[in-house]
């Protein structure tokens, strides 16, 4: 008896020692495979659909043996035998990884990643002591790449909570939300979000267009407050969180607020406006922050108003302020971790958590943050366009390092950059992921698959370290992305989830949840 061991242990998740198969299929969990000579059982054949065909045609008994075996398994198995006696790895190589996945065991999994009603999540773990690290008390040292388990875990709740702006606002566009449907049932909202674009339209594209009126308003709902409430969620996370979740970009004056790359001067006690060593952010974005109206104060004013409210309620409590936004949002949040951090008393650590996020303002802003002691995570697709936006000189790794390291590029380039008034800097550490890792999504999605929030969590959800295929075990449902960005999945899981949705409708076998229990 032969034995073929491919290495078990692929995705030992050390910190430090952390080594990866790249031969490994993606799509399939490892485990060891054992070749039998045909007289052996047919249990382990079944699990290769190549052997099926090779085996079954060596002798009268061993065929009754697998017919005897096919009478006791499912339709999958059925379904499954048929490919596997067309033996299209053998005609057309290229396809054996898709005849590999069309296996019981693999087409059950991919079942239930289909199912609305199977949610996965990761178990949730008791943080206790170690929410400081993941909350970026070290700048996520050592925790992004290979990415630590909690902290995958809890970039796809941060995801979540703005996912629920999204849905709440698009539930009335054009007034106030009246329930938000968080997530996590154990926060409670405590101030909803508005905010005001200080650009002005023409009236008679109201009459235009009345239905989408919505899309013209100076002031809209933006996002909300959110604190947990929860004893039992405070013990296991270490500390009462308070979060503030953004949405994106959804109106029309909001996208002209996003062309408006100019930097300009943030309130600071310097007398001359036009110093290039001022911190600077984006024109539109700073003026959505800052500007009120008849119906709603500004969303600085709100914000830091409930959260000074928040940090007294809670005081001698431990407490952390979370921001999380997507697109816009992201955007926004890190204007709103710097006004709370220099404007409400004894401000409680401050992170923020974004996806998809542009730049925002220059180097000066940058180090402005970090001398607060903001703590900032992007998280950024490598195909995503908005994320490389706006400015001339694309950020790099050059600058940061200049800054790390107590030094500053001299010359002709510091002075074009300290003076050009589209001169950016990204802020923070940066997990990186990529739409091509994904086994799911198209290689070549289109620009709105690469920027929407669902496809980012679907990133992270599969990401375990850049020199590492998509996680085998990812827990994400697959239905969201798929009625989502139907057109960037590929072919064969679209044609899959139709036939899967027909076949396991009415079955309700679905495998149990590990974090239900």
């Amino acid at each position: 008896m032969q034995t073929l061991t491919p290495n078990a242990d692929i995705f030992h998740a050390k910190r430090r020692r952390f080594t990866c198969n790249t031969q490994t299929s993606t799509l399939i969990p490892t485990k060891p495979l054992t070749v039998f000579p045909a007289r052996k059982t047919n249990k382990e054949h079944l699990r290769n659909l190549e052997n099926v065909l090779r085996t079954s045609s060596n002798s009268i008994d061993h065929v009754e043996n697998v017919t005897s075996r096919q009478e006791k398994t499912t339709k999958n198995t059925s379904t499954s035998s048929l490919l596997g006696g067309l033996n299209l790895a053998r005609i057309w190589p290229q396809m054996k990884a898709a005849v590999d996945e069309m296996s019981p065991k693999n087409l059950k999994r991919l079942q239930r990643l289909l199912s609305k009603s199977s949610e996965e999540r990761s178990p949730k773990s008791k943080l206790g002591s170690k929410w400081r690290e993941l909350h970026g008390l070290n700048n996520w040292a050592g925790l992004l790449d290979p990415l630590d388990e909690n902290l995958r875990r809890e970039l796809v709740r941060y995801g979540e909570f703005v996912q629920a702006a999204y849905h709440a606002f698009h539930s009335d566009p054009e007034g106030s939300p009246r329930h938000v449907a968080l997530p996590d049932g154990s926060f409670k909202v405590t101030k909803s979000l508005y905010a005001t674009s200080s650009v002005r339209l023409p009236k008679w594209i109201d009459d235009v267009a009345p239905d989408l009126r919505w899309m013209t308003k100076q002031t809209s709902w933006v996002g909300y407050v959110a604190v947990c409430d929860d004893p039992r969620e405070i013990r296991r996370m270490g500390r009462r969180e308070i979060v503030i979740a953004l949405r994106g970009t959804a109106t029309l004056l909001e996208w002209s607020e996003n062309f408006r790359p100019n930097l300009v001067s943030m309130p600071e006690p310097k007398p001359d406006q036009s110093d290039p060593t001022r911190p600077k952010v984006e024109c539109g974005f700073n003026s959505l922050y800052t500007t009120g109206s008849q119906y709603a104060p500004s969303l600085a004013e709100s914000l830091v108003g409930e959260i000074s409210r928040l940090v007294d309620l809670y005081a001698g409590e431990e407490l952390s302020i979370s921001v999380t936004g997507h697109s816009l949002g992201a955007a926004i949040a890190l204007l709103a971790a710097d006004d709370i951090a220099e404007r409400v008393p004894h401000a409680p650590p401050v992170a923020v958590f974004s996806f998809g996020g542009p730049r925002v303002g220059n180097r000066e802003f940058a180090d402005r943050l970090d001398s607060k002691g903001v703590k900032v995570l992007r998280v950024v697709n490598s195909q995503d366009v908005v994320t490389k936006v706006p400015g001339i000189f694309s950020d790099n790794d050059k600058q940061g390092q200049h800054r790390n390291n107590g030094r500053s590029p001299g010359g002709i380039m510091e002075m074009v950059e300290r003076n050009n008034p589209w001169a950016y800097s990204h802020v923070g550490a940066e997990l990186r992921v990529d739409m091509k890792m994904s086994p799911y999504l198209k290689p070549n999605a289109d620009v709105a698959c690469c920027h929407d929030l669902e496809a980012y969590l679907h990133l992270v959800d599969g990401f375990l370290a850049s020199n590492c295929p998509f996680r085998a075990n990812a827990k994400r449902s697959l239905r969201k992305l798929l009625d989502e960005q139907r057109s960037n999945v590929k072919v064969l899981y679209t044609g899959k989830s139709l036939r899967l949705n027909r076949t396991f409708h009415d079955n309700g076998d679905v495998l149990p949840s590990p974090s239900s229990s």
